[in-house]
Order: structure tokens, then C-alpha cells, then sequence
């Protein structure tokens, strides 16, 4: 049986899914067969596997840092936020249904030897488990039941390392306050604590390490300074959109080719918006993050819409920000739109919900840009495909939506899978685009395109080789700042 360690945190985004991300490639380079594992994760945020199913992305990043293909396994439970109370629930990759967040707390129970089956099929075939928890150890008030955090680590009778995220202050607060609030037989379960996100000279922080380590009795597993090129590989969640973004304006005179200026409303359910990841990387792009109430740039070549969990509730939101009018007024100047999944669906006349997927059985009037209609229904499209764009650039990517997408613009597909048939709408004027394809833009060949069509700089981002060297680069970082043996050692 593999050996297995587990990853919890003092609060979310503290860098455990970076940090199993990097500890996979790095003991994958050593020989080992590595399987990443996280028993429940909220994000909006997913990847398909070869088996047909989605699980979160970070997991799927993992299994790529692991050099093995992605498994429902890996990640049994996701939560996929549809509203600020209540979530839909795939169980090994499959809907297994909705529910508020009091009403799921009692759902996990029956949930937990999905989870435990899905971590012995992954330990049957390993040497070694990397374990990433979900949100913070000290949600006491979610002990109950619980199959994301300790309720897991004793359930399985996994050892736990506690990830502390200094770069957001009281470090030394939130790892013993959080000893303070675990009940015994869970403490117990903890190895060590490694500080993660430092900045500065870490000599500074030495007595900070032994009065951790003094008032918890837990054992120092390292300071990991700032790895800055985090911000090249895919973002777990929506915590990652928080990041400020700095809009300039073009200077007087500036040739528009030197730049293409992408637009991107912010919309509260926003899913997959990793889709953009490749652009942003590009020199020649200025991707603008637009918030609700902040100003829509009126100089922006590009807007796209991105994916949505809500469509529907995400249409109502683009409307009270009032991108709705920004979006026309974009169109009506010549500017070009492309809309990604749900944000293909906003594009049409209408959506259609007859069974209440999202909410109340509703029918709502879209943007109108693109002559097409969408009929959202239960059945839910999971799957790997490629093709090509109407100009001959190539994609792999993948579908994952619910809901059927109909109307005359469809009669200019916007690309051609593999097999021959269309995919997606066009507008009579070529300036407004639908797809249904996640992963569009990894392809170098079709970012070129984009950047060609608007005479932006060249295309100078290998990005699949970038996501590879920023894995090598994060493992060599974490071998320099943390004992890789003596966590070995720990591992059970």
C-alpha cells in the first residue's frame, strides 16, 4: 500500500494546491509513482478526464505535475458553486445533485466512503499519496461529518502537515490558534507545519519557526519564500481573480498593433476562467479584468465572455453592471466578441430553463448579438475534442456544459471537430463568436491567429512548455526549502 501525507491549511488559498502540485513533480523525478488526491473541493474551476468525468482543475495540474493521467479519483467530491448558499455535486466526476450548504453538511456523511474507496483505488496503484485538503483545518463548526479536512485524515488515518500562508500576516496566530481549536485525537494527527509565501530574509523569521514549533509541539518542515511564477500555471478558484489589475491607457499616438486590449467581465459565477491563462502570458496582450462598477475600457479590440455556472443568474448580474450597454456600444464601434460556453449563451436571443436546472423554470431574453437560443436541460456534455477554427487553426480542448445551443448562425459553425462536425456560431459579420470549446487558446497556433487578426505583436509564448518548465521550477524550489525526505519519512 502507498504511503500517503496530507496537506491542510490555516485558511484557503495558503498555497496547498501549488505546494502538492510541486512536491508531486518533484518525487515523481525521483522515481516514485505519485498520485495527487483532494476528498472534496469547491471549485468552478474544472477539468475533463479520459474516463469521461470532471473533477477540480488543480487536481488535473497535479496529476500533469504526477505525469499521469487525470482520474475522477483524484478528486471524488467537487463542489460547484451556483449561488452564494448552494452548490451543485459531482460524485466521481457525474452529477449527483444540488444542494444548499445546511442541507449538504448532512449529505457528506453518505458521501464518505465514495471517498475512501476513490483514496484506496489511487493508493492500490501508487508508492505515494499526496493528500490536499479544502479551506482551513480550524472550521471546527464543519467538523461534523467532515470528509475534506481531519474528518478525512482520521477516517483514512492519514499524517497531516499544516500550510500556514505568511504573506497574508498572523502566521504565528492562525498555526496555533488553529492547535488550539483541533480536538486532541485530530491534533495528533499532525507531523509538522511549513510556513509558506515568505518574503524577505528568512533569518528574521527563525524565532517565529521555533515559537510555532514551541507552542504546538508540532515539527518545523520548512519556510518556502514567494514563487512569483505561480501566476503561470492554472488557478484553482475565483480567489485568483482578486489579484488587482492595473488598466493603462494608451499612450497618444500608440500604433493599436503593438497591443491587443482583451476586455473580460467579472461575473459572480464565473467558471473555467482559465481558459484566458495563455493570452494573459502573451507580451502582445493586455487582458483587463472588469469588475462591476469599475469603468469598461472603451479602447479594448476583444471582449469575451467567459464560462458561468449560472448562466442565467450571471446574465441578470452583466445587466445590472451594465456591461450590457458597454458590450453593444463595443459592437456597434466595429469591435469583435467571443463568448465562451455560458458566455456563448448570453451572446443568443434567449435562454431557456423549462426544468429549473438553475433556479425557477425561466426563459430570459440574451444579449442578441448572435442569432441562436439555448435550451438548458439535465444532461450535461463531458468531453476531450480537437478540431480546428474556421481559419485553419488547430485546438484540443474540451466540452462541459448542460444545455443545447440552436439557430441560424450556427449555419457558420465557428470551428470543426475531429470527426468533421460544426461547433459553435458566427455572426452574418464575422465580429460576433460562440463556442462551447474549454482550452481553446493552449494551442500556440490558434493564440497566433487571434494576435494576427488584430495585428497585435507575434505570438511569443510556447505555452505548454511554459506550464513544464514552471513545474521543474516550482519542485527544484521546494527541494531547496524543504526536506523532500524527511516528509517521505513522514508519510505512513
Amino acid at each position: 500500500m502507498a504511503r500517503a501525507l496530507m496537506f491542510q491549511g490555516t485558511g484557503s488559498d495558503v498555497g496547498k494546491s501549488l505546494l502538492v502540485a510541486g512536491l508531486a513533480r518533484a518525487f515523481t523525478r525521483r522515481g516514485l509513482a505519485v498520485r495527487p488526491f483532494k476528498p472534496q473541493n469547491m471549485s468552478n474551476n474544472a477539468a475533463v478526464t479520459p474516463d469521461g468525468g470532471e473533477i477540480g482543475r488543480a487536481q488535473a495540474l497535479q496529476a500533469r505535475a504526477a505525469r499521469v493521467a487525470p482520474s475522477v479519483h483524484m478528486n471524488p467530491v467537487l463542489l460547484k458553486p451556483q449561488s452564494e448558499t448552494g452548490a451543485q455535486i459531482i460524485v466521481r466526476g457525474r452529477i449527483y445533485g444540488s444542494a444548499k450548504a445546511a442541507a449538504y453538511q448532512y449529505l457528506k456523511r453518505d458521501l464518505l466512503p465514495f471517498v475512501l474507496d476513490s483514496f484506496a483505488r489511487l493508493r492500490a496503484d501508487a508508492d505515494l499519496v499526496l493528500v490536499e485538503g479544502a479551506g482551513s483545518a480550524a472550521e471546527v463548526n464543519l467538523r461534523d461529518d467532515d470528509i475534506a479536512n481531519m474528518g478525512f485524515a482520521r477516517a483514512a488515518d492519514v499524517p497531516v502537515v499544516l500550510v500556514g500562508d505568511i504573506d497574508r500576516g498572523g502566521v504565528i496566530a492562525s498555526l496555533v490558534g488553529t492547535k488550539a481549536v483541533l480536538a486532541d485525537a485530530d491534533a495528533v494527527l499532525v507531523r509538522g507545519f511549513i510556513v509558506n509565501k515568505f518574503r524577505g530574509d528568512a533569518d528574521l523569521f527563525a524565532s517565529g519557526m521555533r515559537r510555532i514549533a514551541q507552542e504546538t509541539g508540532w515539527e518545523p518542515l520548512g519556510l518556502v519564500p514567494y514563487f512569483p511564477d505561480a501566476r503561470l500555471l492554472p488557478a484553482e478558484d475565483g480567489l485568483a481573480l482578486e489579484q488587482p489589475h492595473l488598466v493603462l491607457p494608451r499612450k497618444a499616438g500608440e500604433d493599436i498593433g503593438d497591443l491587443l486590449r482583451i476586455a473580460v467581465p467579472i461575473l459572480p459565477h464565473i467558471a473555467n476562467f482559465d481558459d484566458l491563462d495563455p493570452l494573459e502570458a502573451e507580451p502582445a496582450v493586455d487582458l483587463v479584468r472588469v469588475r462591476p462598477g469599475a469603468a469598461f475600457p472603451g479602447d479594448a479590440d476583444l471582449v469575451v465572455l467567459p464560462g458561468s455556472k449560472a448562466t442565467i443568474a450571471d446574465l441578470k448580474a452583466l445587466r445590472a453592471a451594465g456591461f450590457d450597454v458597454d458590450i453593444a456600444a463595443h459592437r456597434r464601434r466595429g469591435g469583435t466578441v467571443l463568448g465562451l460556453c455560458g458566455g456563448y449563451q448570453m451572446l443568443g436571443r434567449s435562454i431557456a430553463d423549462p426544468t429549473g436546472i438553475e433556479g425557477q423554470p425561466a426563459t430570459t431574453d440574451g444579449l442578441g448579438l448572435l442569432d441562436v437560443s439555448t435550451t438548458l436541460s439535465a444532461e450535461k456534455r463531458l468531453e476531450a475534442i480537437n478540431g480546428q477554427t474556421s481559419d485553419g487553426a488547430p485546438f484540443a480542448g474540451y466540452e462541459m456544459h448542460m444545455g443545447v445551443t440552436a439557430g441560424p448562425d450556427c449555419a457558420r459553425p465557428f470551428a470543426r471537430l475531429a470527426d468533421g462536425s460544426p461547433e459553435g456560431a458566427v455572426a452574418a459579420d464575422g465580429l460576433v463568436m460562440g463556442t462551447y470549446v474549454h482550452g481553446l487558446f493552449a494551442n500556440d497556433r490558434q493564440r497566433a491567429a487571434w494576435l494576427a487578426r488584430f495585428a497585435a505583436g507575434p505570438a511569443n509564448t510556447a505555452y505548454e512548455d511554459s506550464v513544464e518548465r514552471t513545474l521543474d521550477a516550482l519542485a527544484d524550489h521546494l527541494a531547496a526549502h524543504l526536506d523532500l525526505d524527511r516528509l517521505l519519512t513522514l508519510a505512513r
